[in-house]
This record gives structure tokens, C-alpha cells and sequence, in this order.
């Protein structure tokens, strides 16, 4: 049997697709549940302790095949791709909820702002309330939408490699320096 060495593409993907469905299982217990328009925020912190676990599990992973060497590039690259694979898949889902299995979710989504909206801010005259539902309504759709799940999911896996890249980096540098 032949002994395939592991690439860093191929270590991107995997742990880029675990954390892409993660995140789509989560939303699909959202939805069954029928807590699609408001999670409780304990969701989101378990999204972002999800998304920590895997990035980091994935840079550790690269950290291995290169002999415990780590540099803040390899860290970067390898958080960002896992980052972009995940939110493609969440766009894929995402684009198929608002499709087919829930068309009237960004109308839905503007009731339930409306309805904050007017609690939050009860003097809030019928033109400021107006005004702040048409800026909704510019910004909902699944294009923009879209855009904004690969930008924060972008976002956050830098943040996460970044920090996590500083941890764990080890060059050739720093062991013949000591």
C-alpha cells in the first residue's frame, strides 16, 4: 500500500467542509425547532467555539506534517482557507433555505426587525421607523446576504489564525536563535 502524504489543500478541505456542515446542522436545528428568526444567543457562541475548535484543530494539523515548524503565513493560509470553504457551504445552504424551503424568510426577518425595532425604540416616529425598514430591506436578499456570510466568516477565520498562528508558530529561526 502506497503512503499518501497529507497537503495542506487537502487538510483545508476536510477540516473546511467538517466546519461547513457543522455550521449548516446547526441551522438546520434552528429551523427545526423553529428558532430561524430568533436563536437564543447561547447559538452563537457555540458557532464561534465550533469555528475556534476546527480552525485550530486544522493549523495544529499543519503544524504536524511540517515537524512541528509553524510559521504565521502557514497559520493565516490554512485558517482562511477552512474559513472560505465552511461559508461557501453555508452560502450553498443558505441559498437553498431561502429558495425552497423557507421563500418567505427575508419578509419574515423584516416583520421580526420591525417588531424589535418598536420595542427597543418606542418613540421612534412612523418616518424614522419607515426609514430604518427600507435600509432593511436594501440589505436583506440573498446576494447581499450572501456576501456578508463569506465576509464575516472571512472575518472571523482571520482573527482566529491570526491569534492562533501566533501560539503555536515555530520556525527554524527561533530554534537556532536559543
Amino acid at each position: 500500500m502506497e503512503n499518501q502524504e497529507i497537503t495542506p489543500k487537502q487538510i483545508m478541505l476536510n477540516y473546511g467542509l467538517m466546519l461547513g456542515f457543522a455550521s449548516v446542522l446547526i441551522s438546520v436545528a434552528l429551523y427545526a425547532m423553529g428558532k430561524t428568526y430568533e436563536p437564543h444567543w447561547s447559538v452563537g457562541v457555540i458557532s464561534t467555539m465550533i469555528t475556534v475548535a476546527v480552525i485550530i484543530l486544522g493549523i495544529k494539523k499543519i503544524k504536524e506534517i511540517n515537524n512541528g515548524f509553524l510559521s504565521l503565513s502557514e497559520a493565516l493560509k490554512t485558517g482562511l482557507g477552512i474559513a472560505l470553504i465552511s461559508g461557501l457551504i453555508l452560502v450553498a445552504y443558505n441559498l437553498i433555505f431561502v429558495t425552497f424551503i423557507e421563500p418567505e424568510y427575508f419578509a419574515r426577518m423584516l416583520e421580526v426587525q420591525q417588531q424589535k425595532m418598536i420595542e427597543m425604540y418606542p418613540n421612534f416616529s412612523d418616518e424614522q421607523l419607515e426609514a430604518s425598514l427600507e435600509m432593511s430591506k436594501k440589505m436583506s436578499g440573498p446576494m447581499i446576504n450572501s456576501a456578508i456570510i463569506i465576509i464575516g466568516s472571512l472575518f472571523l477565520g482571520f482573527i482566529i489564525s491570526l491569534i492562533g498562528g501566533l501560539i503555536m508558530k515555530k520556525t527554524d529561526e527561533e530554534i537556532t536563535s536559543i
